[in-house]
């Protein structure tokens, strides 16, 4: 599908961090575009710009209403289903939060897809699927997929609900392993944390664990150009993808970047001690991201450099 043809298309999650994001791309590009997103994470003021022009359309209503959801999205050609919970830790103090505003969320998106006779989903899964992998580049192909947390099993289910849907009902799927996506709008997250903490004490900083995890982060717009990427030059009924950077970086890096954007010297790193940061939390996550690369897609920064621009950003140093 030439990215240049109008599309319709109907974005769940869309007043969200990457979901604003790629909602600013698909209109730059002249297509029509719906957001629905109940605002829990999301805010109006990232695509207020948008409301009031004729190809936009702006829904607040919840995954879970089902005849709301099923009636608002009649009409389009493409569900970009990014809506979610976010807050990784709070799904595993609340056991029904993963299973509510993911799994069940997207048997419901599915389900109106399949009534509204809608055959294309692109769908925003996470790392976490992988569960407690070993520290090399994880291909999509690794398994079994264990997760530690309810997040990453209730994405696995959503993962498990698409690909039945697809077999089942001529549905067409873009599964998408996330990195650790960063940039402007993030709401939570540990660059944000540690830039929160350093605000209330510009002197002292906690760091969960031992710092010593690591993960791979991408910038956002990196995250849109790969799924359009992949979203545009691949056809296959049912694929899975992981998006993110080859390069990792350490929670301690990531503290160190923080303080020096902020013009921080001589900040007491205080460690709560041991390998996760908390409960649920994968230490190591290394991506192979040659599926991507294949397709004619990387990242533009290292994992390091994501980090800093996404600081800079966060801190009002940098516009994007």
């Amino acid at each position: 599908m030439s990215p240049s043809k109008a599309t319709r298309y109907f974005i769940t999650g869309g007043a969200g961090f990457i979901g604003s994001h790629l909602v600013d791309r698909l209109m730059e590009e002249g297509n029509q575009v719906t957001v629905y997103d109940n605002l829990v994470s999301g805010k109006r003021e990232w695509i207020e710009h948008h409301l009031g022009k004729k190809s936009f359309r702006f829904m607040e209503a919840d995954l879970l209403d089902f005849d709301t959801l099923k009636q608002a999205m009649k009409g389009h050609e493409v569900i970009w289903h990014l809506g979610a919970n976010t807050d990784i830790p709070a799904g595993n103090r609340v056991t029904d939060l993963d299973l509510k505003n993911c799994t069940i969320a997207t048997r419901n998106v599915l389900e109106a897809m399949r009534q509204n006779n809608i055959d294309k989903i692109v769908f925003a899964s996470s790392a976490c699927v992988y569960g407690d992998a070993p520290p090399v580049a994880l291909a999509e192909t690794f398994g079994p997929l264990l997760p530690i947390n309810l997040y990453g099993a209730g994405k696995l289910a959503c993962e498990g609900l698409i690909s039945a849907y697809c077999h089942l009902f001529g549905i067409k799927a873009w599964i998408f392993r996330f990195a650790n996506v960063v940039g402007a709008r993030m709401g939570h997250g540990v660059i944000y944390d540690f830039i929160q903490k350093l605000k209330q004490n510009p002197e002292e900083l906690e760091i969960l664990g031992d710092g010593n995890q690591e993960k791979p982060f991408f910038l956002v717009e990196d995250c849109i150009d790969g799924m359009l990427c992949a979203f545009n030059n691949s056809d296959n009924q049912y694929d899975v993808y992981n998006l993110g950077c080859e390069s990792f970086t350490t929670v301690t890096r990531v503290a160190q970047i923080v303080t020096e954007e902020m013009g921080l010297r001589d900040v007491n790193f205080k460690y709560t001690g041991g390998k996760r940061g908390w409960p649920g939390d994968v230490p190591v996550v290394h991506f192979s991201v040659d599926k991507m690369k294949k397709l004619g897609w990387s990242a533009s920064h290292t994992s390091d450099e994501a980090v800093r621009i996404a600081a800079r950003r966060l801190l009002g140093k940098e516009a994007r």
